[in-house]
């Protein structure tokens, strides 16, 4: 090997390569600069409300403040739905921990049932950690203290106070209010985010139908915290927008006549003012205690609830329906007129046995025949044939459109959700559920109420107020005015504009001149309920059948067995010359509307005209009972005709009324005897005379055969 070649030094060269290294180096620790110093000005200027808000909510929470629930009245100031002072125990899931780690010691200091505990652990799951859940609601005032004194062994668990919804008179207006109930993960679903602050949302009834109104706004609190997020002090406050509060057109006095009217049977009724469509009364029995529900109902009560025959939780106004059976006659009278097919003087010769032609077999009539038949007549007694040839004549296509021009088929309209529509009988609707054509004996069936039709009490009652103020077939509401705040006025709720349902005042004084005289006249199916009457009334008894007659043999709908009786219907209104109430009855398993229905209408027409309850109201010692300046005129004018019609106001009792089961109740009144409960309201005077027209004759009995399909003749 050689001698290594040497190397000689480029200086310049070296120097060359230094320069740009130091250059390159230079110039990275500058561009790093520049980075961190836009870092920082990204940091401290263009995101510095973004970065401030989140170093401020390390220190300042917000507090939810839910807002008072507007209150309920009723159309005299009485309080129906309000909102009491209690605590609950709210749990936040991230700062409290596993509940096994802390629930066990906390139940030793509030009761907490397995119920509570199961709701708790199935929200838990279902919502994030951060947000607040209720573990139980209405702590005692002993609980609430005991759980402050160790308050600090429980992080993430607060006493938190709050309002109460309750319902000072439970069970009476337990299907007009409704109730509000927990929320659950539906509710929250349509709520948003928005509603994750409330505890509680309308469930049914009216709670539910304004429950936007009712609810309010949810403002919030600042809330400035320790290291341990202890609250320190308040440091910001948006107030909440309480609830609207509702004043109903609801009597309570006349809903509680009502319901004593009914005694222990079950049903469903309505009274409104025919002028305006407010309801003044409407019950569904049996009613429930809706208290039981706001804050979760045991397993114990509503197993009872739901094992009671009489289904207390139906509610038969709204969600109900059935066969009017000749309540409707006046209203299918009135098409006959309008329609050209009758006129008020038009008569039929009744031979008790309707037939069609071509047909062998008959509709038979309840009481037989009954002569030469016109409309007031037909009304009045009740005349099945009438109506059998009427709906005969007029087809079931043009029926169909008078029926539903008169509200039947739709919804009425009223303030609460979930109304049932009816079923006007027509081709079309059968086509829909079933394969079989139309048969011609459907339509006759459909003339006397019977057959597919489905009424509701609120379609009765408005089809009747519509025939009683000339002819305007108005909105029912309940719900009257309306105010949100405490210190503004009461605002009046707009109602849409009625629809007409006859231009003819001549055609519809005959229909009214009929109802008169089913109540007044010699031979009327209800002038048993006129008897002492110092008012004129105005009205239709009806009887829907739940089975049929077999050839010619009668029977007492009171010896069937109890599911297999009629229902008693009764449509009605008083004074007949001035009407300020009209009424729909119908009792389940009553048998005859006249004997039955009737009776109920003639305590609630004393009720609401002469201020005669049948068993005083237990009225809230808060408030005192109104005067009922509407009565004051029929009083009066008895006392001149000598009368002894004395208003017998309702007093709180000496004793306090026993709660309500919750398998339903009865307004949670004390009652007089069955007996006593059971005698309509009347005085000593003579009814009036009966209009002027021509005498009814009671019916002679006949047999007679039917076609097929079954025809069905209501008894009245």
């Amino acid at each position: 090997m050689g001698p290594r070649r040497r190397v000689l030094k480029n200086s310049a060269a070296e120097a060359n390569q230094f320069r740009l290294r130091s250059a390159f180096a230079f110039a990275c620790v500058m561009l790093a600069l520049a980075g961190l110093g836009f870092w920082y000005f990204r940091l401290q200027v263009w995101e510095h409300d973004d970065y401030a808000t989140r170093s401020e909510a390390n220190r300042i929470k917000l507090r939810p403040v839910v807002p008072g629930r507007g209150l309920i009245l009723d159309r005299k100031g009485r309080v129906l739905a309000d909102n009491v002072p209690a605590y609950r125990i709210e749990v936040t899931p991230f700062e409290a921990g596993k509940s096994e780690t802390w629930l066990p010691e906390l139940a030793k200091i509030i009761a907490v049932s397995p119920e509570d505990i199961a709701r708790f652990e199935d929200e838990r799951r279902a919502t994030r950690g951060y947000k607040p859940i209720t573990l139980k609601l209405r702590v005692t005032e002993e609980e609430a203290a005991r759980f402050a004194v160790d308050r600090w062994r429980y992080p993430g668990v607060d006493l938190v106070p709050y309002l109460n919804r309750r319902y000072p008179y439970g069970d009476l207006l337990s299907h007009v209010i409704g109730y509000v109930g927990r929320i659950d993960a539906q509710d929250l679903k349509e709520l948003g985010e928005g509603g994750a602050a409330l505890t509680h949302i309308g469930k049914t009834g009216l709670e539910r139908y304004y429950e936007e109104a009712l609810r309010g706004k949810v403002g919030y609190e600042q809330i400035e915290t320790n290291v341990d997020g202890r609250p320190m002090r308040q440091v910001g406050h948006v107030p909440a927008t309480p609830g609207a509060d509702l004043r109903l057109s609801i009597d309570l006095d006349l809903q509680q006549a009502m319901v004593t009217a009914f005694g222990d049977m079950d049903g469903s009724a309505i009274a409104m003012d025919p002028r305006t469509g407010e309801i003044l009364a409407m019950v569904s029995l049996p009613g429930y205690d809706t208290n039981l529900f706001v804050n979760g109902i045991s397993n114990v009560d509503y197993r009872a609830l739901m094992d009671n025959p009489s289904r207390p939780l139906f509610n038969r106004n709204v969600l109900g329906g059935g066969p009017p059976g000749s309540t409707v006659k006046p209203l299918i009278g009135l098409a006959g007129l309008d329609s050209g097919l009758r006129t008020p003087e038009y008569k039929v010769f009744s031979t008790g046995t309707f037939y069609i032609p071509g047909q062998k077999r008959g509709w038979r009539d309840a009481h037989g025949g009954a002569g030469w038949t016109d409309l007031r007549k037909s009304i009045a007694a009740s005349v099945n044939f009438y109506y059998y040839k009427l709906a005969y004549d007029m087809g079931i296509e043009r029926f169909d459109q008078y029926m539903r021009k008169y509200g039947f088929g739709d919804k009425t309209g009223i303030d609460l959700a979930g109304e049932n529509k009816g079923v006007v009988p027509s081709p079309q609707w059968k086509r829909t559920r079933s394969k079989e054509p139309w048969y011609a004996g459907e339509t006759v069936n459909a003339g006397i109420g019977q057959g597919y039709w489905i009424a509701t009490t609120l379609q009765l009652v408005r089809g009747t107020a519509a025939i009683a103020n000339g002819g305007n077939l108005v909105r029912p509401h309940l719900v009257a005015e309306r105010r949100d705040g405490y210190d503004t006025p009461w605002l009046p709720l707009s109602q849409p504009q009625p629809s007409r349902i006859t231009d003819s005042p001549s055609n519809l004084r005959a229909v009214q001149e009929g109802m008169i005289q089913t109540i007044h006249g010699a031979g009327g199916t209800g002038r048993a309920m006129a008897i002492g009457a110092p008012y004129m009334m105005a009205g239709k008894t009806g009887t829907a059948q739940k089975i049929s007659r077999k050839g010619s043999q009668s029977f007492d709908p009171h010896s069937l067995p109890y599911h297999l009786r009629h229902q008693a219907l009764f449509v009605g209104y008083a004074p007949a010359d001035n009407p300020t109430i009209v009424v729909a009855i119908s009792v389940e398993h009553g048998g005859f509307g006249g004997s039955t229905a009737a009776p109920i209408a003639r305590k609630i027409f004393d009720a609401w005209l002469l201020g005669k309850m049948p068993e005083p109201v237990p009225t809230d010692p808060k408030y005192t009972r109104p005067a009922q300046p509407h009565a004051a005129p029929i009083v009066a004018a008895a006392a001149a005709q000598g009368a002894p019609v004395t208003p017998i106001l309702p007093t709180p009792p000496p004793a306090a009324a026993a709660s309500p089961s919750p398998a339903g109740g009865r307004g949670g009144a004390v009652r007089a005897s069955e007996a006593a409960a059971s005698q309509p309201a009347t005085s000593t005077q003579a009814p009036p005379a009966p209009p002027s027209s021509s005498a009814l004759r009671a019916p002679s009995p006949a047999s007679g055969r039917r076609e097929e399909p079954k025809p069905q003749e209501p008894a009245r």
